[in-house]
């Protein structure tokens, strides 16, 4: 059926009909591939969980990861070449990609377990005759140190100065530091900071290792931590910075970013051999990693705010509940809203209102905080989402 056709239906008011005449057959929409598999995409209002996919990698990000794919390249020479990138952003010696930030915090302790000698390599996980001991203050004690202590280390716990001096000795492979956390503005002020536990480690020769995976954004935040003399940063590329998900920065002193090389990927007889990081991973890092670090996060924070402030004005709207906004963290902004009702009232709890809300359509994912309730954590929200997330929290409540 010719255009202009189509064009004098649509003006008499027969364009529905259109569909229906000869010549004028339609291809079925595109199925995505979730779709495929029988999935339904989730809108993220939990944060960046690796459970939900953490982030939205930037679009541009494909064409250049299917550009690297295309061609054989020496994985060495790229990663030394993106290193060198990588590490004037992050105002290191230098740097490296990793399988995230866990990826990173492992190979950073093999290599400051068993440095660049072959045998040393080799004999991991077994820290036999080595330096087999990583100290961690207690307030940084989290799940994520297992990367750690897949090393075959022994974690020795510490609260104060005086017990970081007396621990470290001859067995200090390493001490790993918790730069920020999603509870980090309960730690109270008893806590070791970098700048006083480094007074103690670099005359004893114990590299500090600094977990930055929750200190994002803004990116100055990793160059200032880097200034303050730590030894190595681990740097996640999955999260905030909408790189793969599976990839990361280990990021610091040159000879401990060359050891870390020697006790990863591709090097076979290493225990960091299965974390292996692509070349498409590599160049969509580095690529992620400078459009990230020249970023207005000032604007993108009035983003955030605006999108709060939109839900929290939306939920107060609904009969019964009571919202609220937790304070920020140390070292990051990240914007959340609380709501919370009388559950006997309205005869809902508020764990079955989250599981509602993952059930529906659209399914959205929230958390519930120790204090009860519900927590929306708006961090890269689509425009719009925020309401979505307050009409389905309205049909789920049965009020209003």
């Amino acid at each position: 059926m010719s255009a202009s056709r189509r064009r004098w239906l649509q003006r008499v008011g027969l364009g529905s009909l259109a569909p229906l005449l000869p010549g004028s057959a339609q291809a079925a929409p595109k199925q995505t591939v979730y779709q495929k598999l029988g999935l339904k995409p989730v809108i993220n209002f939990r944060g960046t969980y690796t459970t939900l996919g953490a982030s939205k990698q930037w679009p541009e990000l494909f064409e250049a990861q299917a550009e690297a794919a295309s061609e054989y390249v020496v994985l060495e020479e790229l990663q030394e070449a993106i290193g060198e990138r990588l590490s004037v952003l992050t105002g290191t010696e230098g740097a490296m990609v990793s399988t995230g930030a866990a990826g990173a915090i492992a190979i950073g302790t093999y290599a400051c377990i068993a440095g660049e000698d072959p045998a040393h390599i080799k004999q991991l996980p077994d820290v036999s005759g080595l330096k087999d001991e990583v100290v961690i203050q207690k307030v940084h004690r989290i799940s994520y140190d297992h990367a750690v202590r897949g090393a075959g280390v022994k974690i020795v716990e510490v609260e104060t100065l005086d017990q970081l001096e007396r621990a470290v000795g001859p067995h200090t492979a390493m001490m790993y530091f918790l730069a920020g956390n999603t509870d980090d503005r309960t730690w109270g002020e008893d806590w070791i900071r970098v700048e006083d536990a480094l007074k103690i480690t670099k005359p004893a020769g114990v590299p500090i290792l600094a977990d930055c995976a929750n200190i994002l954004p803004p990116w100055d935040n990793i160059p200032k931590l880097a200034r303050s003399g730590v030894d190595l940063l681990a740097i996640s590329g999955g999260k905030h910075m909408r790189a793969p998900q599976c990839s990361g920065i280990l990021a610091g002193r040159k000879d401990l970013l060359r050891a870390a090389w020697l006790n990863s990927n591709p090097h076979s007889d290493s225990n960091g051999r299965p974390m292996k990081v692509g070349r498409e991973e590599m160049v969509a890092l580095w690529l992620a990693c400078e459009k990230y670090a020249a970023l207005d996060f000032d604007q993108l924070d009035k983003q955030y705010e605006r999108q709060a402030r939109t839900l929290r004005r939306e939920l107060d709207k609904i009969p019964g509940v009571r919202t609220g906004q937790p304070p920020f963290e140390r070292t990051r902004r990240v914007h959340r809203v609380t709501a919370a009702w009388d559950e006997e009232q309205l005869g809902i709890t508020a764990r079955e209102a989250e599981e509602r809300l993952m059930q529906g359509a659209p399914r959205i994912a929230v958390t519930r905080p120790s204090e009860g309730g519900l927590q929306f954590t708006v961090f890269m929200n689509e425009p719009g989402d925020e309401q979505v997330a307050a009409d389905r929290l309205r049909d789920v409540l049965g009020v209003g």
